[in-house]
């Protein structure tokens, strides 16, 4: 990997400044509609645009795991990484034609701004059951997801100029602390827009570049197969692998910062509109990905990359082909992609803090205006930052786990969609779901995600003839079946609450 002139290194520098100085001054655009209540400060006030909540939805979903994650993925695995993308693309069209839709109208009947807020109006659920455990899950799963988002702000800088990857992570996370904190949802969305927009771009132009320089796709494809057969057989992950692959769409419909997109439309019957920017944007940025791991094969080998580690190939190849300034707009691509989606979670656990546990449940929280809610979640904001920097840093500095951006991202995703999908999906359709079959869903998705993703570790300490589950296939989807069962089999073992009943009938006549 090429070392970076002082001088060049200015430039990238500049360039990349330049970039998160655009993204602080939106957040300081955003700073005053956002701090008008909780509904403006975490659901833009349900005001946005189609291709504002398209764009959104699609940058803070896909994150660094789709620009470092699959890249590095489709380098080390070839083509049968293509199989990482039909899943999220199909499912999150029916999600934006459908699903969303039907989400959008109930929440607002019930004036819903949070996930848990909308589970619970639609439970009638007056033990606060499905709110807690929403809001415990969400500090399970997202710590990881934000850790891994940090980290790869660290790769990033460390392979392109040089930086060290814990100065690396603190910029990123320091500059997401601050548009969040002022923008809320308003300024997380309005960046997401310009970073998707600057994601499309390094996703597009990155590959295009490498592909023309190897001579062709042909001429990649038989430099693949000249390194290993395996590279260019899309069918040589196995069965177990190809349904893993395919069921990673399964985590978008419960993953709480792509749901609050759908809710925050403007106009419900423009999410259709959304689908079709949403679906064509994710299949650029995903085959753009794939190329750019196919094609980094052919230049950089694996052994020059920091570490061995194959999720270094973006910056390495943007640092290989690009003079400084379109390099600092690769670079801020991969931001981009990280902040997109780590600006998303901190709200999302934030409203979850300030919402869902000090507003609605206790006697102060219930006195607070809503300014006062407002400032209040800032601070929440401002903890949770520190809280995913010291994580980041302590894995960088190995005294924690470090995993890689791709793994670790799954294992969030999975956690989230498992709980929470099959739980809205079936209760925007099912008028016979009780509360308590809500509940044993949430639980069952998240205990059979960890479980499945922990096996190896209580195999080592109990006995060797534990099967190792996590090899046969990604944990989401067999979480994401058996929670679908949970539901179906409480709810018919339970009652509903009559006047749940009379809501949701009122609720879909109302929406259609």
């Amino acid at each position: 990997m090429p070392e970076i002139e002082s001088s060049a290194r200015v430039i990238v520098l500049l360039t990349i400044a330049g970039y998160l100085g655009v993204m602080l001054f939106v957040g300081f655009l955003a700073a005053r509609f956002s701090s008008a209540s909780l509904t403006h400060y975490f659901l833009g006030g349900r005001k946005m645009k189609d291709w504002v909540v398209a764009l959104s939805a699609v940058a803070s979903g896909r994150s660094a795991w789709l620009v470092v994650g699959v890249s590095g993925m489709a380098y080390a695995r070839g083509l049968s990484a293509i199989w990482a993308l039909p899943g999220y693309v199909l499912v999150e069209l029916f999600m934006f034609w459908f699903v969303g839709v039907r989400l959008r109208r109930f929440s607002a009947m019930s004036d819903d701004i949070t996930v848990p807020d909308y589970l619970e109006s639609r439970f009638r659920d007056t033990t606060h059951i499905l709110r807690i455990a929403s809001v415990v899950l969400f500090f399970l799963f997202v710590a990881p997801y934000l850790a891994a988002q940090f980290s790869a702000g660290g790769k990033a800088f460390a392979s392109s100029i040089g930086v060290s990857p814990v100065w690396g992570v603190t910029i990123t996370a320091l500059i997401v602390l601050v548009y969040t904190v002022l923008g809320g949802f308003l300024g997380v969305s309005l960046t997401d827009v310009l970073q998707a927009l600057l994601m499309i771009i390094g996703l597009l132009v990155l590959p295009i570049v490498c592909v023309y320089n190897a001579g062709g796709v042909g001429e990649v494809l038989h430099a693949l197969q000249a390194q290993d057969a395996a590279l260019v057989d899309p069918l040589s992950l196995g069965l177990g692998a190809l349904i893993g692959f395919l069921g990673i769409g399964l985590g978008s419909p419960g993953n709480p910062h792509i749901l609050v997109r759908y809710m925050s439309i403007e106009n419900p019957d423009r999410l259709r509109r959304s689908a079709l920017y949403g679906t064509l944007w994710n299949v650029l940025m995903g085959w753009g990905a794939i190329w750019i791991g196919l094609a980094g094969r052919t230049f950089i080998p694996e052994n020059i990359l920091p570490g061995g580690d194959t999720e270094y190939i973006f910056p390495a190849l943007a640092a290989q082909f690009f003079p400084p300034v379109l390099l600092g707009l690769m670079i801020a691509a991969i931001l981009a992609a990280i902040m997109s989606t780590a600006d998303s979670q901190i709200l999302i656990v934030a409203s979850g803090v300030t919402r869902d546990i000090i507003q609605k449940l206790t006697a102060w929280g219930k006195r607070l205006s809503e300014r006062s809610l407002v400032a209040l979640s800032r601070w929440v904001v401002v903890l949770l930052v520190l809280v995913g920097l010291l994580a980041s840093l302590l894995a960088e500095l190995e005294v924690l786990p470090k995993d890689k951006v791709f793994w670790l991202v799954l294992f969030a995703w999975s956690g989230l969609g498992a709980s929470f999908g099959p739980a809205v999906i079936i209760s925007l359709y099912w008028r016979r779901m009780t509360v308590w079959g809500a509940f044993a869903g949430i639980v069952t998705g998240a205990v059979v995600t960890v479980l499945w993703k922990s096996i190896p570790a209580i195999k080592n300490l109990i006995s060797d003839n534990i099967p190792a589950l996590k090899g046969l296939t990604y944990e989401l989807v067999p979480a994401f079946i058996l929670a679908c069962i949970a539901i179906w089999t409480v709810s018919l073992l339970t009652r509903p609450k009559p006047e749940a009943v009379r809501d949701r009938e009122k609720l879909t006549a109302d929406a259609n």
